[in-house]
Parts: C-alpha cells; structure tokens; sequence
C-alpha cells in the first residue's frame, strides 16, 4: 500500500500524522510512504530523519493525494484536501463531524473511506486513540486555568500549589475520563493543590 502524510494546514496545527518510528515500521512490512517536505517539522521531525526511515519525500501535497491509497493526518481535512480526495482512497485522521456540515458534505462528495481516530474503539470498548488527547487535554487545562488565576491575566493572583504561609487554590474538575484523570494528577503535582471532582 502506498501511504501519504500531508503537512497540516490547519492554522496553529504543528504535529506530523506519522513520526519516523511509524514510518519504519510501515516500510518494514512492505508499504511505500510519502511524506511531505517539511511536514514533520513542527512535531521535531526533518525530512533527513524520514528519508533514513525509508519515506519518500514529496514537494506537493497534491502529489500525496494523487497518488497514495492512505492519506494519514491529524486534523481534520480542510476544503482543498477534501477536495483532492477520491473513491477508493482511505482518510486517516481527526474528523469532528458533528462541528462541520461542509467537511462531512465534502466528504461524502468525495467516496473516499473516511475513518475519524475519535471513533475507533478498543477490545476493551474503550477508545485509544482519543485517550492520549484527553491526556494532554487534561494537562493543558491545569496550566491553562493556572495562567488564567495570575493577576497579569486578569486573575486573583493565586498560584496551584500555593507557597509557605499561603493556602494553594481549590480545584475542582468538572468532567470525568482521561482528562480529568490527567488534570486531577497535575493539579496534585502542584504539590498542595487541593482537587475535587
């Protein structure tokens, strides 16, 4: 199978559908991968590093959308790339349906097979390639709710874990899951931050 990762043009997007392990791994089992120039750089990744994992280096998406049979991203495809997608081709990737009428219309207009990372369900019922956003969801809300508790952000200048002689703040989470888990166990690695949930 000849598989695809596109650099995300989603703004603000700087992860890599494919690190160079996946790339290794895919080439050692008999598939052709094509990455996009300088699509991994954003996540850490040269395109020196996924040429020595045996991928082959494309300088235009459109090059990955013609050709390959797997299109493997992170974000969901944005108007051009749902355009560039056809029938019989596979779509790897976040989709988001129920937030975008035009990306599902698109989609659909496309026949390409469109599976969504959020949907796809373990042995267990569970979803594992969701958990390790919500980990990260439920880190970054700790930090982000600890910038916003500064006076320099319009805050009451209280600090997570609080500091000698100054009680560290409340927390409580709202939600349940992976996130909450990972917000809960960072507010407690604040050292006295207090978390109910």
């Amino acid at each position: 199978m000849r598989i695809g990762v596109p650099k995300e043009i989603k703004n603000h997007e700087y992860r890599v559908g494919l690190p160079p392990a996946g790339v290794v791994e895919l080439v050692n089992h008999g598939h052709e991968v094509m990455i996009e120039t300088h699509a991994g750089e954003g996540a850490g990744f040269s395109n020196e590093n996924y040429v020595a994992a045996g991928a082959i280096i494309v300088d235009a998406p459109a090059t990955i959308f013609a050709e390959c049979d797997l299109i493997v991203k992170v974000k969901e495809p944005q108007p051009d790339e749902c355009r560039q997608l056809r029938p019989g081709q596979l779509l790897f990737t976040y989709l988001h349906l129920a937030a975008d009428r035009q990306q599902t219309d698109l989609l659909m207009e496309s026949g390409a097979t469109c599976i969504a990372y959020e949907t796809v369900e373990g042995a267990n019922g569970g979803l594992p390639l969701l958990a390790p956003m919500s980990e990260i969801a439920g880190r970054l809300a700790t930090q982000a709710g600890g910038d916003f508790l500064k006076k320099s952000s319009g805050g009451r200048g209280v600090l997570l874990g609080g500091v000698p002689g100054v009680a560290p703040a409340k927390v409580v989470v709202i939600g349940g899951g992976c996130c909450r888990h990972q917000c809960g166990a960072c507010c407690a690695g604040y050292g006295r931050a207090r978390c109910g949930s």
